[in-house]
């Protein structure tokens, strides 16, 4: 099993930058592909971005594709969010979440353990 913690939320301006983290208690993170999804007032949840247990792959929605980048750093036990260009329509609680399946997701159904959550909103 594993606990996970988002942090980084916060106001931003309209074009300015973000980055958030995830960090993971528990044992064997390293063997978890994790993802970012959000959840806009009134929304369902959406998919952000994903990554690969190593860090050598990574996916992503085409509505942030070139504006951020997800990473993870295994020794820190750690999965990041670095969001520029943010948009008002980026106003989100950003999740972060972990699978253990064997492939990787954009479902929110195949992932396994999820953060609390990280209010992240941008004014126009």
């Amino acid at each position: 099993q594993v606990q996970l913690v988002e942090s980084g939320g916060e106001v931003v301006q309209a074009g300015g930058s973000l980055r958030l983290s995830c960090a993971a208690s528990g044992r064997s993170f390293s063997t978890y592909r994790m993802g970012w999804f959000r959840q806009a007032p009134g929304k369902e949840r959406e998919f952000v971005a994903g990554i690969n247990r190593s860090g050598s792959t990574t996916f992503y929605a085409d509505s942030v594709k070139g504006r951020f980048t997800i990473s993870r750093d295994n020794t820190k036990n750690t999965v990041y969010l670095q969001m520029n260009s943010l948009r008002p329509e980026d106003t989100a609680v950003y999740y972060c979440a972990a699978r253990r399946g064997i492939s990787s997701s954009t479902e929110d159904d195949d992932y396994d353990y999820w953060g609390q959550g990280s209010q992240v909103t941008v004014s126009s």
